[in-house]
């Protein structure tokens, strides 16, 4: 076994996780929103966008974290850093990210800023990010007034739009962050007035503490104090001392991070000196609202910076734990080697053979990852206090009040810093997909973290996302696992048991939580809700279905085949050191057959999931009077199916013969098991030994991807549609009781206001359950391997193996963020700005979902955690060579994500 070829960053992610050195204490942990969160709400009605506002944000003091621009934190956000800036005419001091709320966008909550994350190492010894503002007034009343304008047909008015960035007049704002020692930052912020004119800059690096001493209840209040030679010394409780070192010529400004009572609640405010006291100071000239002492618990260094047309101007500071009376002497030569040291660990991220705009996208993909780790504080307990509610005596009324066992207080990966800045489960763990390719001791943290008796429910369900902990996702957790515990032990030659076992035990005890609420007749078919999918059915899946009823899901029916062919793997995994897990991996398999059974059953009403007629699988509406009728929707409903599909090596056989002879004697024992089961042959001698767990036989494998190549079906330019382009010119309609029920192709934003409008799963193309596809095609060909070929695309006449079908869905994905002979990528569509202007078109935005015709970006815009996944269809096929396909390995994923080690 190779070890990785070290370096620098390496070698510190070895030292934070062995020897404890605390390089991982301070990072980008700030939020890019905290207003109108669930934790900030104490409404009476939920209504979280309108109890807490970007309006009051700058004056009102948050509860339960912060928010800025470029921020960063340490891990329990107790001192807080970031920029803020103003151009002379902006209403308001710009101190954090504006966008609209979900009822003030056409197509629900949409940031209105540019701002990218270009890079940034695991251990965050170097950080890079980019923030784009104009020069003329932020058009907040525009922004708000034209997009309330229009309806859910009309495309999202953008900032672009409103032309303050004509004639480029705007600064670039980088920010960068370098790690001298784990508890000495260097931060360099250099503005580029991009237009033509001399233009002035107020640039305020501001440094504040979480606001923990009065709702909180008994906390002591730190400080901030100015010191000579420029520094401010900043004094915590918990954290102790440290100074932020300044140029001696620019001047501080102190206020209280407290909520100004009188402009929020026309109320006395006890000090002057409030939140929105550097604002008021600086924008609006009240001298008297900045503290004279040059003493607060907020504080900012003013910088006035006059920059000619074309010109750059840069602010230095450090933030460390000593006192340092030279403190810039080094700084050229620390941030040049951690750039340096930065280049080097990337340069090992990816595979040979890359392009250059390959390894770009890959490296601000996974950049964007490491920028969306966020402090993630929330006790439901003391939530719920707050709206009177006894966590004995849940109220439906009151979000999540079943909850009331969960205490958050950790770095979390976010699905995007500022549409999506809380964690949701079932992104998670993609995430940690992504994040295993540059840091698998966070990647395990993270699946650790949902299963810990803090997170996990006591009746083992899994907390979905933020604004109801209580709904379902889909169960790819134990996915996650087992892929993140393989890699590290073939990278490595030690798989980490201890983690892997705790992981299977709370597992277990979700999907016992599965079987028990989730299949509520007991015959294997799943009625999860609307399991991440949002809109994608004809019915709001999570709520009461018209008329009563239920359905039977052949998504969620799959998600938990697959949940059980992981959780069988994992088992077998442990029964090496401890045979008792046998056992319970003859029980999975027992139970992944019975839901084979049921996907594929027939019943005497011709009441199943599968479509003969159609080749293709559906959900199941059963109405209270007994009937029932499938909703012949050709969505990724039915394609979830294939991604239940898992290969074990011949290494069962031979560890385990008990478990093969326990599976062929129970399949023989059951007539109906045996129907389905011998359709794909999973003990066919003549694969290699090896065994094919798969919901259908190979003629039923053919139909459905001879939908999914179709190009006038699934198969898209940019990878495999949410929905069918069948549905453009034929609309799904269902009849109940006289309300006729459609669903169309929308291959770019919804126009149903289901789940607030801003998300859409009929049509685009999502990345994550894309990757799952590929995941099952690569194991289909581990399989059957040159045997098996398929017309793609459908109607094209040629024929392709598995794995070409696979690399050819992958480099479909791909090419989204990559630039064609013009220059120009299809994730910008048709914003020219970002198309044309070498300061704009090589910032990928790694948005929520993608135009399924066109690839252009939308949805949230920074949705780096499942998007980033990118950073694996960018690398698997320049690693994975079908002459040398790992037939031992359990998933061919592992391979886009081992960049270092041989092929085997």
């Amino acid at each position: 076994m190779e070890e990785w070829r070290e370096n620098a960053e390496r070698r510190r992610l070895a030292d934070a996780g062995g020897s404890g050195v605390p390089w991982r204490r301070w990072g980008p942990y700030l939020s890019e929103r905290q207003w109108a969160t669930v934790r900030e709400d104490y409404s009476p009605d939920g209504d979280a966008w309108s109890y807490f506002t970007h309006d009051q944000a700058r004056s009102r003091a948050y509860r339960w974290g912060e928010d800025g621009i470029a921020g960063i934190s340490d891990d329990q956000q107790r001192l807080c850093f970031a920029v803020a800036l103003w151009n002379g005419r902006d209403p308001i001091l710009k101190e954090r990210m504006f966008g609209l709320t979900n009822a003030e966008g056409n197509h629900g909550e949409d940031v209105k800023e540019y701002y990218f994350h270009l890079d940034n190492t695991p251990t965050h010894a170097y950080m890079k990010y980019l923030y784009k503002y104009p020069q003329a007034a932020y058009p907040y009343a525009d922004l708000v007034t034209t997009n309330g304008k229009r309806g859910r047909h009309d495309s999202e008015y953008e900032l672009l739009d409103t032309g303050v960035f004509d004639d480029d007049r705007y600064f670039d704002v980088y920010v960068e962050y370098a790690k001298a020692t784990p508890e000495d930052l260097l931060i360099e912020i250099a503005a580029h007035n991009r237009g033509p004119d001399e233009a002035t800059l107020h640039v305020l690096p501001t440094l504040w503490f979480r606001h923990t001493w009065s709702w909180a209840g008994g906390s002591a209040v730190p400080s901030l104090r100015q010191e000579a030679g420029g520094r401010i010394r900043a004094e915590h409780e918990e954290l102790g001392r440290r100074w932020l070192h300044a140029a001696t010529g620019a001047p501080a400004l102190f206020t209280e991070n407290d909520t100004n009572n009188a402009r929020v609640f026309g109320s006395p405010n006890p000090s002057p000196y409030v939140k929105d006291g550097i604002d008021r100071y600086v924008v609006h000239g009240e001298t008297g609202a900045v503290n004279p002492e040059r003493i607060g618990t907020k504080a900012a260094v003013h910088h006035v910076l006059s920059i000619p047309g074309g010109q750059s101007a840069t602010v230095r500071l450090r933030l460390s734990g000593t006192e340092q009376a030279d403190w810039d002497a080094e700084f050229d030569a620390i941030m040049d080697r951690r750039r340096a040291e930065a280049d080097e660990f990337y340069d090992g991220i990816g595979a040979p053979g890359m392009k250059d705009d390959e390894r770009l996208v890959v490296r601000q993909a996974l950049a964007g990852m490491l920028w969306s780790k966020q402090y993630y504080s929330y006790d439901v307990e003391r939530w719920l206090e707050g709206h009177g509610v006894d966590p004995l005596a849940a109220d439906p009324e009151v979000r999540n009040s079943g909850w009331y066992h969960m205490v958050g207080g950790d770095i979390l990966s976010m699905p995007d810093t500022w549409e999506y800045p809380w964690f949701a489960a079932w992104d998670l763990a993609f995430h940690t997909i992504a994040l295993s390719m540059v840091d698998i001791a966070f990647a395990k943290g993270q699946l650790d973290l949902l299963l810990r008796r803090l997170y996990l429910h006591p009746n083992g369900q899994i907390p979905a996302y933020e604004w109801n902990f209580g709904d379902v996702n889909p169960p790819v957790h134990a996915w996650a696992t087992l892929f993140v515990y393989e890699l590290e032990k073939q990278r490595t030659g030690r798989g980490d048991r201890a983690f892997l076992e705790n992981a299977f035990q709370k597992l277990m005890k979700n999907f016992t939580w599965w079987l028990n609420r989730k299949d509520p007749d007991g015959n294997s078919v799943f009625q999860g809700g609307f399991l991440g999918l949002d809109n994608i059915g004809v019915f709001d899946r999570s709520a009461p279905l018209p008329a009563g009823g239920h359905l039977d899901q052949a998504d969620g029916t799959a998600w938990m085949a697959l949940y059980c062919q992981n959780l069988l793997e994992i088992a077998i995994e442990l029964a090496l050191d401890n045979p008792v897990y046998v056992e319970q991996a003859q029980a999975l398999f027992e139970h992944f057959a019975w839901i084979a059974v049921a996907m594929n059953r027939i019943g005497a009403a011709n009441d199943s999931l599968w479509d003969e007629e159609d080749g293709f699988f559906y959900d199941l509406l059963r109405l209270p009077d007994g009937t029932a009728t499938r909703l012949k929707v050709r969505s990724l409903v039915g394609l979830i199916p294939l991604a239940a599909t898992t290969v074990i090596g011949d290494w069962a056989d031979q560890r385990f013969p008990q478990l093969i002879a326990g599976a062929r004697e129970f399949v023989e024992r059951h007539p109906a098991v045996e129907a389905v089961v011998a359709s794909h042959r999973p003990f066919d001698d003549s694969a290699g030994g090896r065994h094919l767990f798969a919901l259908f036989g190979e003629d039923r494998l053919r139909r459905i991807l001879s939908r999914m190549l179709d190009e006038e079906e699934f198969l898209g330019p940019y990878g495999i549609r949410s929905l069918s382009r069948h549905h453009d010119r034929h609309p799904y309609a269902f009849d109940l009781h006289g309300e006729v029920h459609r669903v169309a192709y929308l291959p770019a934003e919804s126009d149903s206001g289901m789940f607030g409008g801003n998300s859409n799963w009929r049509g685009p193309v999502w990345f994550p359950v894309n990757l799952l596809i590929i995941r099952a095609l690569l194991n289909l060909y581990a399989y059957h391997g040159d045997r098996f070929t398929i017309e793609c695309p459908t109607g094209s006449g040629h024929q392709l193996t598995l794995y070409e079908v696979a690399r050819e869905i992958a480099s479909r994905l791909t090419d989204t963020f990559l630039a064609d002979d013009s220059g120009r990528r299809p994730v910008h569509g048709a914003q020219r700005k970002f198309q044309t202007d070498p300061h704009w078109q090589n910032l990928p935005l790694f948005y929520e979902y993608f135009h399924g015709d066109n690839g252009a970006g939308i949805g949230a815009s920074h949705q780096t955690g499942w998007t980033g996944l990118v950073a694996v269809t960018a690398t698997l096929f320049h690693l994975v060579d079908p002459e040398q396909w790992p037939t031992r390995s359990r998933d061919g994923l592992r391979m886009a994500t081992d960049q270092e080690e041989p092929l085997s």
